[in-house]
């Protein structure tokens, strides 16, 4: 169990934090809510942190994970890291800030970062015709084909059923198959109408990368965005992991405790959707440059673009207890959710494949933000992505990782 310190950073918060604020260089949601525009102190920063680890420490103590990685970032930089468990609980190897996790579907922001370089650079443009690029693209209605544009991909509003295809993807049918399939399914909205979450679809951003600049999407994620970040350990795929020199095997609880699997390449398949793999100070890198630290890397101006909302999804608001409680309204960007949390804008989204999960966001108002990373199917954890953001913000306290619960239940 690793943790960095925190308090040297918290005395520059401070003294920032009494500074004039400029506006935030990300587009706020057209929300009907007021936010509050004070900053966060630092006193409430520590206060939260402290809070977090406690809770962090508890999680483990009541045997809810097998290995965790979380961070958290305030004005672009580490305020607090802390890592816990078992990258393998049978071979013992502990989790350190360079294991890697499968980050599962947060790869969708890498995917939405990458063609705004692109359009920025004249090889594409958000409104860039499927059609245009891609010979083979087809839906069910023919002017929806016509229409289809390189945003409504990553904007998560090509019209389709939710999820079309993920199970066929998890029955081992080929993705370019079920690329050249979409035609087969009728739509549920003309394109650009509606919300409807997609990985296969979604892949398709992959393809078109590949058609406009002639090499393998990884290899160009890998240019414009690991490498000039110093994400040194993401990867993109099965091999990538394994390959890795620490990285974390997924685990299921069973009654003698948490047992390692082997992980199933199946959404590697779908590498714009879900087949990042990236350890805790990659993700640090990542968040600090989506928070507008790295203007060198990703522009702001690109930033404001990823980050404004779209198509409103409100099934998003009835999601989790923590949802009902706090979202006052939800929407898609560009490979990103954008909600009104409590009356502040929180740019999140989460992810989840066999055996792993993981949580990242931030509060462009109050420059922080929190990555979480673990190596098992259970949701548990992901209560303390709000317990802290509440906690963060002064709001009523609420046990969404149901602790109390799981104490009283241990005496």
């Amino acid at each position: 169990m690793t943790t960095r310190s925190i308090f040297p950073f918290l005395a520059s918060f401070a003294a920032a934090a009494t500074l004039l604020i400029p506006a935030p260089i990300h587009a706020r949601p057209t929300v009907h809510s007021t936010a509050r525009e004070a900053r966060v102190t630092a006193a409430q920063l520590r206060a939260s942190l402290e809070a977090y680890d406690g809770w962090l420490i508890e999680l483990k103590q009541h045997d809810d994970i097998a290995g965790l990685a979380t961070a958290v970032i305030a004005d672009g930089h580490v305020a607090y890291e802390r890592t816990l468990g078992y990258a393998d609980v049978q071979a013992g190897t502990r989790v350190t800030p360079n294991t890697v996790f499968r980050i599962a579907s947060l790869s969708k922001a890498f995917a939405s970062a990458l063609t705004g370089l692109l359009v920025d650079n004249g090889s594409l443009a958000w409104n860039t015709r499927l059609t245009d690029v891609l010979p083979f693209f087809d839906l069910s209605d023919s002017g929806a084909t016509q229409q289809a544009t390189v945003a409504d991909i990553l904007g998560q509003r090509l019209g389709l059923p939710r999820n079309t295809y993920d199970l066929q993807l998890e029955a081992n049918i080929p993705y370019p198959q079920l690329a050249r399939e979409l035609d087969q399914v009728n739509l549920r909205c003309q394109v650009g109408t509606c919300y409807s979450y997609q990985n296969v679809a979604f892949s398709l951003i992959g393809d078109v990368i590949h058609a406009r600049t002639g090499d393998f999407y990884g290899h160009e994620v890998e240019r414009r965005l690991f490498l000039p970040l110093g994400m040194s350990t993401a990867t993109y795929g099965l091999q990538g992991l394994e390959n890795s020199a620490s990285w974390a095997r997924p685990h299921r609880h069973t009654r003698a405790g948490w047992r390692a699997f082997t992980p199933r390449e199946t959404y590697y398949r779908v590498a714009p959707a879900a087949g990042v793999n990236a350890s805790l100070r990659d993700m640090e890198q990542w968040l600090i440059a989506q928070m507008g630290g790295r203007p060198d890397v990703l522009p702001h101006a690109l930033l404001r673009t990823l980050h404004t909302p779209g198509v409103a999804t409100r099934s998003e608001l009835y999601a989790t207890p923590w949802r009902r409680a706090r979202l006052k309204d939800a929407h898609y960007a560009l490979g990103w959710r954008v909600y009104d949390y409590a009356g502040q804008t929180l740019i999140f989204h989460a992810g989840a494949v066999n055996g792993y999960r993981a949580m990242i966001g931030f509060l462009p108002e109050q420059k922080v933000g929190i990555v979480m990373l673990w190596n098992a199917g259970t949701p548990r954890p992901a209560g303390l992505f709000p317990m802290f953001l509440d906690r963060l913000l002064g709001l009523q306290a609420r046990d969404w990782a149901n602790l109390e619960r799981r104490t009283r239940s241990r005496r």
